[in-house]
């Protein structure tokens, strides 16, 4: 089932439950922007708050949500078990391709996100509404682990017998610059393949970009980035990949074995 949808297509998909996650790293939330206009019947969830768990010393920034927890999230967006889902940020497919992971994470599985986000939305001149839906409680049951997920030691395990394939900008995977976590550098073993490069409108060039790669896991910094180059490889044919959900944040976090410079 291919994970992305467009505009015209996803206005013609009425039947699924509209999701509203736009969100920026480190920034304020933009549910003001929600409330001044969004996708009609689409239903807010803060990404950090409702798609991701709380952070703790370990785990990384955006740790997979409790169960439970998320299980009351969608059912108070109208979710019921077997519903479609449709899923938008701005645009640029991060908290987007994280929600699309951490729901079929859950077990729903036809769950798609919106090429170009709200922007092509509204850029197609497609109908916009400010009133927040009030959706009547949904029945969904949240089943954990119906997609593949590593942890520290699962990641090393990967590097060592697969490709782990490190998505962050070639400057931070070297190890030269670190704008968040306190050590810089890189899983020892692991690829570096820049997400700026897995363009989600060019599916030929994200399949040429992993034809060659053992069975592919994806980690980044705190597993929103790795979503998206997830989601890209998704969408050009292959298997949902493995994430290292905890990312560079857990890993460094735990005091791990790092290493620096080019790929060896």
């Amino acid at each position: 089932m291919r994970p992305l949808i467009e505009a015209d297509q996803a206005a013609a998909w009425t039947e699924a439950v509209r999701i509203d996650v736009r969100w920026t790293l480190g920034g304020p939330s933009k549910e003001a922007e929600y409330a001044a206009g969004h996708v009609p019947g689409a239903v807010w969830l803060d990404f950090d708050r409702d798609v991701c768990g709380p952070v703790g010393p370990v785990g990384g920034r955006h740790p997979l949500p409790d169960p439970e927890a998320l299980q009351a999230v969608l059912r108070a967006a109208g979710i019921d078990d077997g519903d479609p889902v449709l899923v938008y940020d701005d645009g640029d497919g991060m908290s987007a391709a994280r929600t699309w992971w951490t729901l079929r994470w859950a077990g729903i599985e036809d769950v798609r996100v919106l090429t170009g986000g709200f922007k092509a939305w509204a850029g197609a001149g497609l109908p916009l509404e400010t009133e927040a839906p009030a959706p009547a409680a949904g029945n969904v049951t949240v089943r954990p682990g119906s997609l593949p997920v590593l942890d520290a030691d699962g990641a090393a395990a990967w590097a060592a017998e697969h490709d782990l394939v490190d998505v962050r900008s070639p400057e931070r995977y070297r190890g030269e610059v670190e704008p968040v976590d306190p050590v810089a550098g890189h899983i020892p073993g692991a690829l570096n393949r820049f997400l700026g490069e897995d363009d989600l409108t060019d599916l030929d060039r994200v399949r040429a970009r992993y034809e060659t790669l053992d069975a592919p896991a994806f980690y980044c910094g705190s597993g929103v980035g790795a979503a998206r180059s997830a989601l890209a490889l998704t969408a050009a044919g292959r298997p949902v990949p493995p994430l290292y959900i905890g990312s560079w944040s857990d890993w460094a976090s735990r005091g791990r074995e790092i290493a620096t410079g080019e790929e060896s």
